[in-house]
């Protein structure tokens, strides 16, 4: 089966590929290209940029500053950003907490904190894991006791992305130990991240780098007014929260540009009279995850399609699967760059920081190691690939 799209479909990808190429800063496309990652300054910069077009939320209604697209415009334009090198918008801001206001909140909150999300005034990070609830989330003990116009909020956070950049966060806490099941009396409360009593540390992880956090909370008085919808239902607003991040998860456009780019290193690579993309062993394997590819495509287009046709403020179970089998895409992509790049992956090889040798491998080997590791988050977060699967057994086989 192969995808067909209209003429005014056509039009518009070429609309939003002419953009990329004509406003994304030169220095973030060749870092993200290289998987080397943006600065917090590069991605704010690129969010204002998508802002003044009205383009910085791709799923947002156009009654909550987005530009109302339709599922298939929505895919195309996250694809074009993905496979030409750009930064997607911020997603706790875009894909997690701005649809949960928007749903969810009241008014004020909808007026106050939607057109600051989509410029990137307010940064917002994710409270979500714990120390002992991470996949088993709702054991969260992070506890929040009413005092007045405030919760006092004592507790730990942890693997929290981007802490480090974030002026607000939004969390869940728990308001209601005594709630007969673990998943209710629990709470989804947003504040900013400069109140007193809030600790940030960072965790360096297995790539070298460091973009996730401990957080703390020691007393820290929350206005009551950070609460979104109701008390104690805030794990119906997370499940509504990790279905939308699990379809973006799927980054069927970023997959896509990486095999382009496997594709191209491995041809620059010299095995025997030819290159490694001569190698029928190697040439299965890209085309085996170029199949797969092809299928979580196809999958996604139908599951955002049966979202703008059923509405509904319930994630779609079929976000599950496109988590599973988007994240061990990515998974193998990184494989394929680590076949690719061989013994230069070690980081003396490219006379990498910290090293008296100088560089023999290619200038583009150095983060091939370090993307490699640092992938192996991907069938963790947003819930991992145990979890998927039990949500497809239960919501799609009915087992």
């Amino acid at each position: 089966m192969e995808l067909e799209f209209t003429a005014e479909e056509k039009a518009f990808r070429k609309e939003v590929r002419s953009f990329i190429q004509e406003n994304l800063p030169a220095e973030t496309r060749q870092r993200v290209k290289e998987g080397r990652g943006t600065s917090r300054e590069m991605m704010v910069e690129w969010m204002k940029i998508l802002a003044a077009k009205g383009w910085s939320a791709p799923r947002w209604p156009a009654e909550y500053g987005g530009p109302g697209w339709t599922p298939i415009q929505q895919y195309i334009f996250l694809e074009e950003l993905q496979f030409n090198h750009a930064p997607e918008p911020q997603g706790f801001n875009i894909s997690m907490v701005g649809p949960v206001i928007y749903t969810f909140g009241n008014e004020e909150q909808k007026k106050h904190f939607l057109p600051k999300l989509l410029d990137c005034e307010y940064w917002f990070c994710q409270g979500f894991s714990e120390p002992g609830a991470g996949s088993d989330l709702a054991s969260l003990k992070t506890k929040a006791v009413r005092d007045g116009d405030h919760y006092i909020v004592n507790g730990q956070k942890t693997w929290t992305t981007f802490a480090q950049h974030a002026n607000w966060m939004f969390a869940l806490v728990r308001t209601d130990p005594d709630a007969p099941k673990k998943q209710m009396g629990i709470s989804y409360i947003v504040f900013p991240m400069d109140l007193p009593g809030i600790t940030v540390r960072p965790i360096q992880t297995i790539d070298g780098g460091v973009e996730v956090n401990e957080v703390f909370f020691d007393d820290v008085r929350v206005p009551v007014s950070g609460l979104i919808g109701e008390e104690n239902k805030g794990w119906d607003y997370a499940k509504f929260l990790l279905g939308n991040e699990r379809i973006g998860i799927a980054r069927v456009g970023a997959s896509k540009a990486k095999i382009q780019r496997i594709k191209e290193l491995a041809a620059s690579m010299p095995v025997g009279e030819g290159s490694l993309m001569d190698d029928p062993r190697f040439r299965q394997k890209v085309v085996e995850t170029e199949v797969k590819l092809k299928a979580l495509e196809m999958t996604q287009l139908r599951v955002l399609s049966d979202i703008a046709v059923r509405g509904g403020k319930k994630p779609h179970p079929a976000s599950s699967v496109l988590k599973l089998v988007g994240s061990e895409i990515q998974q193998t992509c990184t494989h394929l760059l680590m076949d690719v790049v061989g013994p230069y992956a070690m980081p003396k090889s490219t006379g990498g920081e910290g090293s008296n040798e100088p560089s023999v491998g290619p200038d583009w080997a150095d983060a091939i190691a370090p993307g490699y590791f640092n992938y192996r988050k991907v069938t963790i977060y947003g819930g991992s690939s145990e979890v998927q699967r039990g949500i497809i057994a239960k919501a799609i086989l009915g087992l």
